[in-house]
């Protein structure tokens, strides 16, 4: 009788296999089961950042076209830094700052230097691109919000998230659109909503998730609806392709996951490469 072992001599040519070589075949054994409200709360995240992008070049908008001055953009944005602030911390309870181990006038001191050093470099964002035609930097702007949006760590694990990368591409974006603007305020002004929008929105949206879920869908749909009524008031168009955008990612495609999962054929059996569980340090010492 053919037995599954190396070390025996048999009457068996080497690739031979008998009938009960499938019997251990098993399908699909990690895959799993995915709920569909359960998906469609995840893909928040993903409709969140295109939102946060809308709002950055709506706001962008309204300040090339004067309609927005740079004083109430700064009181708005210092206003709500301040009460997400306080509500980060209120959701957190006060266990990342002891883990941090950061203090209050830790987080002041940080705020101050930032913005100091935004403020008096403002006049050189402002002509950082003057050599560079208006064209390019529409492109580029794109281009790298964009790819914000590819690095994003939307909470998958996976190789291509990139926190750091896609916050620089996100500043980048802003930089080189804030020099499209009049005076150097508002550039500064620019910039420093790009922060708050694109670094620490997303924080405290991460801490509502984990926290409050009710309160973090319910923020999820008000923020949309608050994206879509700016760019409602530059383009009809525009808002409605952004609308069925956003019902794409979070109605449409989640259905579509679920229902490509009943034609996942995933094979598993003693075909698959051997993996050593065991824990074989004490045989380097």
């Amino acid at each position: 009788r053919w037995q599954k072992v190396l070390y025996e001599r048999q009457p068996f040519p080497d690739n031979y296999v008998d009938q009960r070589f499938l019997e251990e075949l098993r399908k699909n054994i990690h895959a799993r089961q995915y709920q569909y409200w359960a998906v469609v709360f995840e893909s928040g995240a993903v409709a969140q950042q295109l939102c946060s992008v809308c709002v950055f070049v709506v706001t962008w908008w309204y300040m090339d076209a004067g309609t927005l001055s740079p004083q109430g953009l700064f009181g708005a944005g210092l206003v709500s830094s301040l009460l997400g602030y306080v509500l980060f911390h209120v959701i957190d309870a006060g266990v990342g700052r002891q883990k941090s181990g950061r203090t209050w006038w830790a987080d002041l001191k940080s705020t101050v230097v930032f913005i100091a050093f935004t403020y008096g470099f403002s006049p050189v964002l402002k002509t950082l691109t003057e050599s560079i035609s208006t064209d390019t930097i529409y492109a580029m702007s794109a281009f790298m919000l964009l790819g914000h949006l590819i690095f994003f760590d939307y909470g998958a694990n996976a190789a291509i998230v990139s926190s750091a990368l896609s916050l620089n591409m996100a500043i980048f974006a802003s930089v080189c659109l804030a020099s499209r603007l009049p005076r150097s305020l508002h550039a500064f002004v620019m910039v420093t909503f790009a922060m708050q929008i694109f670094a620490l929105w997303p924080m405290l949206q991460k801490k509502l998730k984990a926290q409050t879920p009710r309160c973090y869908v319910a923020v999820t749909v008000l923020f949309a609806l608050a994206a879509l009524a700016g760019l409602m008031s530059i383009s009809s168009v525009g808002a409605v392709l952004f609308a069925l955008l956003l019902l794409s990612v979070s109605c449409l495609c989640p259905y579509c996951l679920i229902r490509l999962q009943l034609f996942k054929d995933n094979i598993h059996g003693p075909w698959d490469e051997a993996e050593i569980k065991e824990d074989l340090s004490r045989f380097l010492m």
